[in-house]
């Protein structure tokens, strides 16, 4: 079976290997064949340790495809149904799950450490205790969720991570009011969906931050009133509020400078929105008095924020709807053997979303 591997973590580079076996299958567990996989930042940061990933792995966590089989004691799914991955599935019994907050359950996050795959020379695990740069995967069978007839794979793929993350954030999490301000800084991938639930949510000016031209260029594309480059922000605050700052400020990068500079540029009383995921060790500081004294309010936003079942629920309804645009968000397309270019076209900047077509 073909994969791509990241050996060690801090290489730039995955190698695409054809002696990969998915293992774990048995009860409870389901193989999947993957047929479209979006590339997210979330990989990058994988593979050079921002986020933590034992390695040796295969990257990619934002797949859709379908049901090869399925382990004892699985119901709901068989055999040829359309799914996407779910990275961060809900176990439903842990604490957070009760109360209702299925995207804070940890359970998904536990199997990260169990291997999905071996080679002959030892263990590969897959990011996010999945792995989908691959041909066939083994999750529980709660990772695999079933997808409408008529919901394209590389549209599913999307759906299963940077929509859902970004949409939620603006809808679930900022819960942004029709006829306010919003500021966007960084629109790959996500921070576009954030554009986009923003928009759904009736917002009157969104501003688009990225110091990426082709970026900005298609952030007004996709719902935003206005562009502009990070040096270009402040002057953007102060024609847009008389300097008072953005009812609503989503920052989608994951660095303490560009959170800081998202809360300078929140009005007194408006909601800093971090969606970006960074390192442990990159500390986000305000001090005390502005804190009490601004009343911001500082809203972390994981996973779109909200139950991920419900989320693609509506993610599939808007964009039926054609309330969102999730085709044109696929920039790029290649095969696996491709995936060494795609990542570099992330870290330009040149790339929204590749979908890589296994």
């Amino acid at each position: 079976m073909r994969a791509a591997v990241l050996h060690e973590t801090g290489q730039d580079k995955l190698e695409v290997l054809d002696d990969v076996e998915a293992v774990g299958f048995g009860p409870g567990k389901v193989r999947l064949r993957i047929r479209a996989t979006g590339l997210c930042h979330s990989d990058l940061s994988a593979m050079n340790g921002v986020l933590p990933q034992p390695a040796p792995f295969v990257p990619g966590h934002e797949g859709a495809g379908e049901v090869l089989d399925v382990g004892d004691g699985v119901t709901g799914l068989s055999a040829g149904d359309r799914v996407l991955v779910c990275w961060l599935p809900a176990c439903g019994a842990c604490a957070s799950c009760k109360r209702g907050q299925t995207h804070l359950c940890l359970a998904g996050f536990m199997n990260a450490g169990t291997p999905n795959f071996k080679r002959p020379g030892g263990d590969v695990f897959g990011f996010a205790g999945t792995g989908t740069f691959t041909e066939e995967v083994v999750v529980g069978a709660n990772c695999a969720v079933p997808i409408p007839d008529d919901v394209p794979f590389e549209i599913a793929a999307l759906i299963g991570c940077g929509v859902t993350t970004g949409l939620g954030a603006a809808i679930n999490t900022a819960q942004v009011e029709a006829g306010s301000s919003v500021a966007v800084i960084g629109c790959g991938g996500v921070g576009i969906s954030a554009i986009q639930g923003a928009r759904v949510q009736g917002a009157a000016q969104i501003i688009a931050v990225d110091p990426v031209a082709a970026r900005r260029e298609a952030a007004l594309r996709f719902g935003a009133t206005e562009a502009v480059s990070p040096d270009e922000f402040g002057d953007a605050k102060q024609r847009i509020t008389a300097g008072e700052g953005f009812d609503y400020v989503f920052e989608v990068v994951g660095k303490s400078v560009t959170a800081r500079t998202a809360y300078e540029n929140t009005r007194r009383g408006g909601t800093l929105c971090v969606v970006g995921a960074g390192a442990m060790d990159d500390n986000f500081q305000v001090n005390m008095f502005e804190l009490f004294f601004d009343e911001k309010r500082i809203l972390p936003s994981m996973y779109g924020g909200g139950d991920v079942l419900r989320s693609y629920e509506r993610a599939i309804a808007l964009w039926r709807a054609g309330r969102i645009d999730l085709e044109s968000m696929i920039t790029h397309r290649v095969r696996l053997d491709g995936i060494n270019d795609a990542l570099d076209q992330m870290r330009t900047g040149e790339s929204l979303r590749t979908c890589i077509e296994l």
